[in-house]
């Protein structure tokens, strides 16, 4: 049996190739770039052309104009990846801190995951 030459290389590079995860934190910290950390804030106000973005299985944020908001939840929240759909239960018009959050994976069918609870929201502004 003959072995392919090139398998030892694409073995290598999928193994030292970024996972999504590391991807989708250096876009946030791309998307941050330049920006200033302002005081964590309990709550952000929600509009329905703006929705909760996740990050990661720890982070959602959420974009206003030139500010973005960065929500590093309670705790990780197992399965919550980019590609998903959040589901927010919401106790008023803005989204708190506490609130709960759930995800619907892309063709996931119409169970959603765990429940995964907000932290503070850090604004992150471009300098004027």
């Amino acid at each position: 049996m003959r072995l392919c030459p090139i398998l030892p290389v694409m073995l290598l590079a999928a193994c030292t190739a970024p996972d999504g995860r590391n991807r989708d934190r250096e876009n946030l910290a791309a998307e941050l770039a330049g920006r200033t950390a302002g005081p964590a804030q309990a709550c952000v106000s929600s509009e329905a052309s703006v929705s909760l973005r996740p990050v990661d299985n720890m982070t959602v944020t959420v974009e206003r104009g030139d500010t973005v908001y960065v929500n590093r939840l309670a705790g990780p929240c197992p399965g919550l990846s980019p590609a998903d759909t959040l589901i927010v239960e919401m106790h008023g018009s803005e989204y708190c801190r506490g609130d709960h959050i759930r995800s619907l994976p892309p063709g996931g069918g119409a169970i959603p995951g765990p429940i995964c609870i907000l932290g503070d929201f850090v604004p992150y502004r471009r300098p004027r």
